[in-house]
């Protein structure tokens, strides 16, 4: 025998279809909580989706720097201090020791996905009469780009780094009137020089970086900065993002290194983010009470109108634990068809805005994120909100006594 066509289940669907304006109007509010759950998640979700993309595939996840020089006090004999005023040394652009051998150890690391050696270092940028100050970082292509995607940034021309090319910032191009194919003069502290050729234009979404942050070949940079073999920093790209900054105290603590993560180079951010999830667990918390409330009081008000149906019920035998069975399937019933229709309130609500909120430039304001896994799990929690918000209202209808429910 199926099972819904046991006892319970029938009259659980004939009390709802008997009073339809009631369930009509249960549906409708469950349908409006399942649906905000649906659409806040998911364009949270795709908002949080786009920030991350946007901030981790223009930067390194993880940074190795080598330790800041630190000035020690001058001493002429034992207790006695030459210097009593200690200034900070200049910090110079310097190579990582042994940077091989570490870079070994942290490829050798589960956690991380990709290693890059790079260059960097600051220099002057010239074209005709027209000087601009630029961050230089040298560094493999082939490897680097894994970490920072500048082909998917790229507006015009092609991510290529031979000896002479250079890459840049549209920023920058416009700045110096150049475009791709023009030479760049790059020259550094010392009076080292270079001509560049651009090869590739690119966006990062950041008006400051595209002024000043230019891509030129490894060992292209470490023949301007003098560093002849070296790197001066090491990025990685790390498999769980939100644990960046525990690796990098980790590799803190196991290597003569500095580490800086993107969490706390980023920390307002990252902290905007955490504050974010945070509302959405909050706004899913109170919409699914509300829904659970507004069940709860309906199936309470039809256990009080259908008293006498329910002492009918137990004076022909109906026994006590089949009557609580009724009201419960009732309020799955009123959960799970709720959350379906809910569920497609809030994906059809979700496409509509994603096709009218649009950025200035005209692309998508937040990716649409429409996963299975979250429609299913708003279905479950919607059917079990209502089985629980239908415990009450089944205990007081199983409590009844028959004589004094069918008296009224």
């Amino acid at each position: 025998m199926r099972f819904w066509r046991s006892f319970e289940w029938i009259t659980a669907v004939r009390f709802l279809v008997q009073g339809k304006m009631q369930t009509a109007f249960i549906l409708g509010g469950c349908a409006l909580g399942v649906g905000v759950i649906v659409f806040m998640s998911a364009m949270l979700a795709g908002l949080q989706a786009n920030f991350i993309r946007r901030v981790l595939t223009s930067q390194a996840h993880i940074q190795i720097v080598r330790p800041d020089a630190v000035a020690r006090p001058l001493r002429a004999a034992p207790g006695l201090v030459e210097a009593a005023i200690v200034q900070q040394p200049t910090q110079r652009t310097l190579s990582l020791d042994q940077w091989q051998s570490t870079l070994a150890a942290l490829e050798a690391r589960d956690d991380i996905v990709t290693a890059s050696p790079t260059v960097t270092g600051s220099a002057l940028g010239s074209r005709g009469a027209v000087t601009k100050s630029l961050s230089v970082t040298g560094v493999d292509p082939a490897v680097h780009f894994r970490i920072v995607r500048i082909p998917d940034y790229l507006v015009r021309g092609e991510a290529r780094l031979g000896s002479d090319d250079i890459l840049i910032g549209t920023d920058l191009a416009r700045d110096l009137g150049i475009d791709v194919g023009d030479k760049l003069t790059v020259t550094v502290s010392g009076g080292r020089a270079r001509v560049q050729t651009i090869t590739g234009l690119f966006d990062l979404g950041n008006r400051g970086a595209n002024q000043r942050t230019v891509f030129v070949a490894l060992r292209t940079a470490q023949s301007l900065f003098g560093m002849l073999g070296g790197a001066s920093t090491i990025d990685l790209a790390v498999r769980d993002i939100y644990a960046a900054e525990t690796i990098a105290r980790d590799i803190e603590a196991t290597l003569p290194v500095e580490a800086d993560s993107w969490i706390r180079t980023n920390a307002q951010f990252f902290t905007a983010v955490r504050a974010q999830r945070n509302s959405n667990t909050v706004i899913r918390v109170f919409v699914g009470l509300s829904v659970a409330f507004g069940i709860a009081a309906v199936l309470i008000v039809s256990v009080i109108q259908r008293a006498k149906d329910i002492g009918i019920l137990r004076a022909m035998g109906t026994r006590r634990g089949q009557v609580m069975r009724i009201f419960l399937i009732q309020g799955a019933l009123l959960g799970l068809g709720g959350s379906l229709a809910g569920s497609a309130l809030g994906g059809f609500g979700l496409i509509l805005w994603h096709d009218l909120a649009r950025q200035v430039d005209g692309s998508e304001l937040f990716p649409l994120i429409l996963e299975p896994s979250l429609f299913a799990a708003a279905a479950g929690l919607a059917t079990l909100t209502g089985l629980a918000a239908a415990v009450a209202p089944a205990l007081r209808a199983a409590g009844m006594d028959p004589v004094e429910a069918i008296r009224g």
